[in-house]
């Protein structure tokens, strides 16, 4: 059955989870921060991830921003920043504008240009999302931004993978899903989606019972998978 809707996860797929950390640490004053900031970047996005999961596990939902504060608490923590209260404030604010990754705009418009169905399916809740997607300038290439706040529980879920079709009204069959992490794309294929995963940093294949059908660099070639 031919694709119709392009989904993709958002942190780390459509937007650099690292540029907050990455711009802060090129401000005036931030030598020392400089030092820090790819270890804090990878602190903070492991913590971000293990305390949905955890979450999701525990039943005990919170919103996707109490999650990343939680996480960046964590991080700061461990180099032992935890006292630059400004600091804190000016890596968070920055969260709300994160950067798209080059090649995204030009992707999206291909899809809507040959009349697929796209979206964000993302534990980031409703209002961080409209954040980055209006600061990227992605919000006339796509089609819905769906959350999981609606269902209160994180991925990988199989209510939020069930999202996709009741608001599309497609099959599994008809979805391509993308995401830069390993265990949702694999999570999304066991599912029923065509995945790809998009190993930016080359890692290797999570040992889960599902891996993605197809593994990429950057997001250039969605489009080609997709059947345009």
């Amino acid at each position: 059955m031919a694709i119709t809707t392009c989904v993709f996860d958002a942190y780390g797929t459509l937007f650099d989870v690292a540029a907050a950390a990455r711009n802060v640490a090129q401000e005036p004053g931030r030598e020392n921060f400089a030092a820090h900031w790819p270890k804090l970047a990878e602190i903070w996005r492991a913590k971000q991830l293990q305390y949905t999961w955890l979450r999701a596990i525990t039943d005990t939902h919170t919103d996707f921003w109490t999650v990343t504060k939680n996480g960046l608490d964590f991080a700061l923590e461990a180099l032992g920043l935890q006292k630059d209260a400004e600091l804190r404030e000016r890596l968070l604010s920055l969260y709300w504008e994160l950067q798209a990754f080059d090649e995204v705009p030009a992707m999206l418009a291909s899809l809507k240009s040959n009349g697929f169905n796209t979206a964000i399916l993302s534990n980031g809740s409703p209002d961080m999302l409209d954040g980055a997607v209006r600061s990227a300038g992605l919000s006339d290439s796509l089609d819905a931004v769906l959350s999981v706040q609606s269902i209160s529980v994180f991925k990988p879920d199989i209510r939020v993978y069930d999202m996709v079709g009741a608001h599309f009204g497609c099959t599994k069959e008809q979805v391509l899903f993308v995401s830069s992490n390993g265990w949702d794309a694999a999570a999304a294929s066991g599912y029923g989606f065509t995945t790809a995963w998009v190993n930016r940093s080359g890692d290797p294949v999570d040992r889960l019972p599902w891996t993605a059908q197809h593994t990429l660099q950057d997001l250039t070639d969605i489009p080609t998978l997709a059947g345009v």
